[in-house]
């Protein structure tokens, strides 16, 4: 397979990017959907232009964060595909503009999608379904195996699923969600569990709707190609430390505000959790992933910077008054309808203080909270106002203090280009004053609200221009003016900026693989710079000198974990240790920090690659053209015998075995037995038994092939019956989906007062759930209109609810299932019986 893409000038062809391309159209015409999952730097927006021309006709949707609305219209027109870019904060618009006249969907960052409560996310799922689904993200397995099955659900009928021997992926994920709940994170068997169950969700799920590359694959299967071109990665060196240490007045307000904030009830962003009336668990644990989140948040601000912190001191202060006043005129207001993933990516905070107070909201009276909540807001109040008392009394500032003598000193920053990121927008702007004083007309800072340089404000798209004048090396007016860019996570992503080799991470990178998009803005193919450098700032105290570097500084990491307590892992994503070991969660932090695999964005450990032998039936295409031929044309049940001293585990050792290749339709299964016993081969254990010299001589094959084929064929027809044999219809599934589809059933039953029109729509709904196509916010819905008819609930009432919550997008607008999919039959595409060598 090849293809001719049209390449805009100064852009290589490159063999990885077309094979990208060739391997997530033919995955795409299968299965509805793929998820483009290179890792960071590879030029993904590259390949989806590229992918774009290759499809069929049909309208083109992209949708982005808004920061990189104009980067993927710039790249789509470079490539002359003409595609609607959308930000994914504007998903109404789409809705109330039409959406019908797309035929693919392009989602960039697609893992910010994998909340499927949330209303942006039914909204995502109205839009993708029954369209074809690019899902472009470098990490789209972020925290949990369900982020991958809520993004499969936006192209795959959860429940027929055409994804080879799993027809129902509600059951595969519900089933593994259950064996890792078999385990304590402190137990050591837990992370070996959660590895296993990654692999098999990349075995089972992903290698069949997933293209994704990393670095060392491409240098290692497409090393000519690269080496042709000229192109080489640059290698990421060891973490560089920033330490900067905090003096005795420092050191003594800093533990006082620690305490102090461990006493901190958060009760302002809590209120539900003080209602007289019961919450369901769900909207406990909604309540209190705001109090974690904005708990994090004074932890983050104060870890950036002082300034930074005392903002937001001062923010939270007038938010408790506010809501205090409110409460005491009898009516408080509640927002329902944020999302908390939202809040994670705003670096302005004071919108981000608007987004928990704006969108729809309940209505409460004084009197329908606890009496203890008052009493706690008081508390909390108070509590803000002593903290502020003390940082009034801090005027230094260490930490900008070490790092502009270090720009000054330190030989790998003095006089380089560098990217400096902080989470919070007022670090971005109080840092560049100071280095703007420091070195005047070599610094810019850049948030969501724009730039500033030399002292001059510009807007954001001006800003950009002059960011990438200065750092991007295919800009064609190059300017060398800006040294020092200053700037928040909004430019973590969709830029180049590979002039500059120095990354500084401000603020400690309470989640390294959020620090990968960071890294991934300079450690990119082209550059000219052979190393990359990452600095991570860390503080210690004069007091503790006596603990020695490490410990010194691990102690201030856990100080900050001591703080959020059980919340600590909302702060970062260390999953090593328990949660309740926040010391050990400290170090493995700051030693995940200190290392160069965790900036890399791949495994220490590398995984085996299917490109391996793509290059080897590639190699043997263009040099063997007869023997390639001779392979293409090959019977099915070929066989074979010969000699080897290859082993696989789990089998009985100093027996003969015979690896038998099963196919149903795109279903490809291994299974290998000996007299003793039968076991099931992933894809690399099988080419591992099957591999042989040119010369290794053929054996006879004796009799005993046809007892151990058998033994293949039924272990094979009972791991297929396994697979395919009648589930429960909603036997797992979201609570909300099940007691809806049971009021669908019943209304159903009741048939007396429909219309045959009627009929015909329930049964449309009552299909839609079986197959699990209804997002779980819309069955939430469903069933608190049925909750609150009450009595008055009948089958017009049920009729009417379905009518009204449901778009018809879901009803009437198809995907292909697995019941679509014509029945293949079972067929052996050969064996080896393997005789062993004698010891």
């Amino acid at each position: 397979d090849d293809i001719a893409p049209f390449l805009p000038d100064g852009f290589m062809e490159l063999a990885y990017q077309k094979q990208a391309v060739i391997s997530a159209k033919r995955i795409l015409d299968i299965y509805g959907g793929v998820f483009l999952a290179d890792v960071v730097g590879l030029g993904k927006t590259f390949i989806s232009a590229l992918l774009a021309q290759q499809l069929d006709r049909g309208h083109i949707l992209i949708i982005c964060p808004p920061v990189l609305k104009d980067y993927w219209e710039d790249t789509f027109r470079d490539f002359r595909v003409p595609a609607t870019v959308e930000s994914l904060g504007k998903l109404d618009r789409i809705i109330t503009k039409g959406h019908s006249k797309f035929k693919y969907v392009f989602i960039d960052e697609a893992h910010r999608f994998r909340n499927e409560d949330t209303q942006r996310y039914e909204a995502l799922h109205q839009i993708c379904w029954g369209k074809k689904v690019i899902l472009v993200s470098a990490t789209p397995l972020n925290n949990k195996i369900d982020d991958i099955f809520s993004q499969l659900k936006l192209f795959q009928a959860p429940r027929k699923s055409i994804i080879p021997g799993v027809p129902n992926l509600e059951i595969f994920f519900q089933r593994l969600n259950q064996r890792l709940k078999g385990y304590e994170k402190d137990d050591p068997n837990y992370v070996r569990e959660v590895k296993a169950v990654a692999t098999e969700v990349r075995t089972k799920i992903l290698r069949h709707v997933m293209v994704r590359r990393t670095r060392s694959e491409i240098q290692r299967f497409y090393a000519e190609d690269m080496h042709a071109q000229g192109l080489t990665f640059p290698q990421i060196a060891d973490p560089q430390r920033i330490v900067y240490k905090f003096d005795t007045a420092v050191e003594r307000v800093f533990k006082q505000t620690i305490a102090m904030l461990r006493e901190f009830n958060y009760a302002r962003y809590t209120p539900r959790l003080y209602l007289r009336e019961d919450l369901t668990e769900f909207e406990k644990q909604s309540q209190r992933n705001i109090g974690a989140f904005m708990k994090g948040l004074l932890v983050k601000r104060l870890e950036s910077s002082f300034y930074a912190f005392r903002n937001t001191l001062r923010r939270f202060i007038e938010s408790y008054e506010r809501f205090i006043e409110m409460y005491e005129s009898g009516r408080v207001l509640i927002s329902t309808d944020f999302d908390v993933y939202d809040l994670l990516e705003v670096d302005n905070e004071e919108r981000l203080q608007q987004l928990i107070v704006l969108g729809e909201v309940d209505e409460f009276l004084q009197g329908d909270f606890q009496p203890q909540f008052r009493q706690k807001l008081d508390r909390d109040l108070q509590l803000l106002h002593d903290v502020q008392q003390l940082w009034n009394t801090i005027t230094t500032d260490p930490k900008r203090e070490q790092f502009i003598a270090d720009l000054h000193d330190h030989n790998l920053l003095k006089g380089q280009k560098l990217i400096i990121f902080s989470e919070s927008a007022e670090t971005v702007d109080y840092l560049y004053k100071g280095l703007q004083a420091a070195f005047p007309n070599e610094v810019m800072a850049f948030t969501s609200g724009g730039g500033r340089y030399a002292e001059q404000g510009y807007g954001s798209q001006a800003a950009r221009d002059l960011i990438e004048a200065n750092y991007d090396p295919r800009h064609k007016n190059k300017q060398n003016n800006i040294r020092l860019l200053v700037t928040t996570d909004v430019l973590a992503e969709g830029i180049n900026l590979h002039r500059s080799h120095i990354v500084v991470n401000y603020d400690l990178p309470w989640n390294p693989t959020r620090v990968l998009q960071r890294v991934g803005r300079v450690n990119r193919v082209g550059t000219e710079h052979p190393l990359v450098y990452i600095f991570n700032f860390f503080p210690t105290a004069q007091s503790d000198e006596h603990l020695g570097l490490e410990n010194n500084i691990v102690s201030k990491i856990q100080a900050f974990h001591d703080m959020l307590g059980e919340d600590a892992r909302y702060l970062s994503d260390v999953e090593e240790v328990t949660q309740h070991d926040l010391s050990g969660r400290s170090r493995a932090l700051y030693r995940r920090l200190n290392q160069r695999e965790t900036f890399i964005g791949e495994d220490a450990e590398e995984e085996r690659s299917d490109l391996e032998y793509l290059q080897i039936i590639r190699r043997v295409r263009d040099e063997q053209p007869k023997l390639f031929e001779k392979l293409k044309t090959m019977p099915v049940k070929a066989r074979s015998g010969w000699q080897t001293a290859a082993h696989q585990e789990g089998l009985t050792a100093h027996n003969d075995l015979l690896v038998t290749f099963f196919r149903i339709g795109r279903l490809k299964r291994f299974f290998a037995s000996t007299i003793h016993d039968t076991l099931e081969l992933d894809f690399f254990e099988a080419v591992d038994l099957l591999a042989c010299e040119p010369d290794t001589k053929r054996l006879t094959i004796p009799k005993i092939y046809y007892e151990l084929l058998d033994k293949n064929k039924e272990t094979f027809a009972e791991a297929i019956e396994a697979q395919t044999a009648p589930e429960p219809v909603v036997g797992g599934g979201h609570t909300h989906a099940k007691l809806a589809l049971k009021n669908v059933r019943a209304a159903l039953r009741d048939r007396q007062r429909l219309t045959d029109e009627d009929e015909a729509y329930l049964r449309v709904v009552r299909s839609a759930f079986e197959d699990g196509r209804i997002p779980s916010s819309v069955s939430k819905r469903v069933m608190q209109k049925v909750k609150k008819a009450g009595k008055r609930l009948d089958s017009l009432k049920v009729l009417q609810i379905m009518r009204d919550e449901i778009e018809d997008d879901l009803l009437y607008v198809e995907v292909q299932t697995a019941a679509d999919a014509p029945q293949a039959k079972r067929e052996i595409i050969l064996s080896a019986y393997l005789i062993k060598q004698p010891q």
